[in-house]
């Protein structure tokens, strides 16, 4: 299905990705540019963990609005958008970064996948990583996918663990159920997705896992 900006974007990117792919090899085009624009994204970053640290001031407030609200979520939800408004802080600051990558992921995907670009064969196609083309999947090629599908294992082990903590530490309840195994949601994407999309996943999440060591260090404070 042809989309025109999506397509105009794909057709802008995909002289810079071959020129970069004949150079570094594709798999090192994608780190690359995913490393780009997880760096351009970084001031937003930064505002994220700015509102994180201010989020952790208010836990012991939070903790005692649900201790004191515990039998009405209603009264509860009201009080916390209140006490967030009033200390200019947001629950959802974090999500943006993820967000802004949405529409890189989706022209790295179509780059990656689509046979003809601006109207020529797709030059990318023809490379390959490990003995399987970058557009292949995982039951095609699966040992092509075993090195990344260990990292995103790690990754996800990590994220859990991490979540866990950052729980305990904040007073918040632990994600249990579908929430605790959410970061392992990356493996399971790997069953549809094209092997370039996947080495994409791995870079992003290795960032992410690296920011939080780096910006989040002492968050939370114990």
């Amino acid at each position: 299905m042809s989309i025109p900006l999506l397509d105009g974007a794909v057709t802008a990117v995909y002289p810079f990705v071959v020129h970069l792919a004949t150079v570094l090899s594709p798999v090192g085009a994608i780190v690359l540019c995913t490393a780009l624009l997880r760096f351009l994204l970084l001031p937003l970053t930064l505002a994220a963990v700015r509102g994180e640290r201010s989020r952790v001031a208010l836990a012991p407030r939070i903790a005692a609005l649900r201790k004191q609200h515990a039998k009405d979520p209603a009264r509860l939800g009201t009080e916390l958008a209140e006490l967030y408004r009033s200390t200019g802080t947001s629950p959802f600051a974090g999500f943006l970064p993820l967000l802004l990558q949405s529409p890189a992921f989706i022209v790295w995907y179509r780059i990656f996948t689509a046979p003809r670009i601006g109207g020529h064969a797709n030059a990318l196609l023809a490379h390959g990583f490990l003995g399987a083309g970058l557009s292949a999947r995982l039951f095609g090629h699966p040992l092509a996918f075993v090195p990344l599908l260990v990292a995103l294992a790690v990754l996800a082990v990590v994220a859990m663990r991490r979540a866990r903590r950052v729980a305990a530490v904040i007073g918040s309840p632990e994600p249990s159920g579908v929430l605790a195994w959410l970061p392992f949601a990356s493996l399971l994407s790997t069953l549809i997705m094209p092997l370039a999309a996947v080495v994409y996943l791995v870079t992003t999440l290795t960032w992410t896992a690296a920011e939080n060591v780096v910006l989040r260090r002492g968050l939370p404070a114990r």
